[in-house]
């Protein structure tokens, strides 16, 4: 979809670009839908439109860095239901993107949330639960037509919920042991195709190709994060023992116990992606879960982000959660890079998201006040430097995303 932005400047308000200091008095220009300069004493280009942020907070658009939007979709049962192809203990060969309904109307929700971009993940129903696709929230009339990065990681998960989906199956895996061993085991096989494979080129004979194998040699390469689902500390620490034998570049999600080795996961420098925290206890890995445990992380200085899960938690709330963890100890400057640059920085994606610095795409979201304060409201939403959501009047207005310029 090709439609001119005309350029703009927003103005008057406190400014957190997150990547830089605080400007109490900031300017923001957005041009082509990209932020073309962010300062205190900007002239604005004549011509241009002006939106007055005076007495506002402005901050970049939110990134959920771990959520089913679009492929668990709300108020659809089963038959919106997508999350997990369980099916096959190895389902590196499929891919979110090929399953996200982009009229979820938890993507409306994300927009009221400041959620400008969402990593949609398959669930944890099995050891490789295959691709990740980061999307925006609003503006394309397709997916395509939203994507950030196709290429973002591949979900893996250990402990409960594989062993508990196999072991009803009555197959492999049943244990933590067969849930580690089916990891292993394809990482083993798709170093030996990788190696066939460049035989092959070498050659010039003909290769048959295998789409999990080609999933799990980009992640081998470093193309691809290994985004691990995993609570308790013991299976976080399978979780370090599969990456130093296969050096991929993992990322913990959910860490419900990773505080008890909070000093590990720092000098490894391996990041957190922490949550969802407004849950009960529902299942014995979440036995020892606090919204707390956030804080110790941060203080040990693992890299920290903020999940909803989505839907376990309304992908709205992913800045509640945040003002929860302040609550309980999180620095609030932290809290907001754990919605921002952070998971940016983890993904791979902070070359598009995740700031308010030049050259980014201009997701911009002007708030009634700090969105660390539970009152305060996402009033106006931009995505690439379009408005996609507003508040008028005290009502939600979300964009027309297939007749955005009139019908």
């Amino acid at each position: 979809m090709s439609i001119p932005h005309p350029p703009f400047a927003i103005v008057g308000g406190r400014v957190l670009p997150v990547s830089s200091a605080p400007l109490e008095n900031g300017v923001v220009l957005v041009e082509d839908g990209l932020i073309s300069a962010v300062g205190e004493s900007l002239a604005v280009p004549e011509g241009w439109d002006v939106v007055d942020a005076s007495g506002k907070v402005v901050v970049p658009g939110f990134v959920e860095s771990h959520g089913h939007v679009g492929i668990h979709e709300e108020a659809n049962g089963k038959a919106g239901d997508d999350t997990n192809e369980m099916t096959d203990p190895d389902t590196s060969f499929v891919r979110a993107i090929d399953a996200v309904n982009i009229e979820d109307v938890g993507f409306v929700d994300a927009l009221s949330g400041g959620v400008t971009t969402v990593v949609v993940k398959p669930g944890s129903g099995n050891p490789i639960g295959g691709q990740t696709v980061a999307i925006k929230s609003w503006g394309g009339r397709t997916i395509d037509e939203q994507l950030v990065s196709g290429a973002v990681s591949v979900k893996s998960a250990l402990g409960e919920n594989p062993k508990r989906v196999y072991g009803e199956k009555g197959k492999t895996p049943s244990t933590r042991l067969g849930v580690a061993a089916v990891i292993r085991q394809a990482f083993i096989d798709a170093q030996d195709y990788a190696e066939a494979r460049a035989a092959a080129a070498r050659d010039g004979k003909p290769f048959s190709r295998d789409l999990a194998k080609d999933t799990l040699v980009r992640v081998l390469d470093g193309e691809l994060v290994w985004d691990q689902h995993v609570h308790r500390h013991d299976d976080i620490a399978t979780a370090l023992r599969l990456q130093d034998e296969f050096g991929y570049r993992l990322v913990i999600n959910h860490g419900t116990e990773a505080h008890k080795i909070a000093d590990v996961l720092a000098e490894r420098d391996v990041p957190v992606i922490f949550g969802p925290m407004l849950t009960s206890r529902s299942k014995v890995e979440l036995k020892d879960r606090a919204i707390g445990n956030l804080a110790i992380l941060a203080r040990a200085g693992v890299r920290v982000a903020i999940t909803t899960d989505h839907p376990v938690v309304p992908v709205n709330f992913l800045v509640h959660q945040a003002s929860f963890a302040v609550k309980e100890g999180l620095d609030p400057a932290v809290a907001l890079e754990a919605l921002t640059v952070n998971p940016a920085s983890f993904l791979g994606l902070d070359d598009r998201v995740g700031s308010l610095a030049p050259g980014l795409d201009a997701d911009v979201v002007i708030w009634s006040g700090d969105p660390l304060d539970i009152t305060s409201v996402a009033e106006r939403v931009y995505i690439g430097g379009r408005l996609q959501f507003e508040v008028v009047d005290g009502a939600p207005v979300v964009a027309d995303r297939f007749f955005p310029s009139g019908r």
